[in-house]
């Protein structure tokens, strides 16, 4: 199982946007999944910051913490 640390948005909107683009889906199917706009799907795929997301962050790294997103597919 493949585990990446993530602690910048940029990293996280990398990790969105390879997903997205290895399973074959548009950002408007993905905003549709998720029921979000496909204008957030834009801006966090290209890392920009929003105050509660990168306070988030900060307080992540702060206590030595990592955020990790595990593929509920693996095995």
């Amino acid at each position: 199982m493949s585990r990446e640390k993530l602690q910048t948005v940029s990293a996280i909107g990398e990790l969105v946007r390879r997903t997205r683009k290895e399973q074959k889906m548009s950002q408007g199917m993905l905003a549709g999944m998720s029921s979000v706009g496909t204008r957030f799907i834009s801006d966090l795929e290209n890392g920009k910051e929003t105050i509660q997301l990168q306070k988030l962050l900060n307080v992540l790294n702060a206590l030595g913490l990592g955020l990790y997103i595990f593929n509920r597919w693996d095995k």
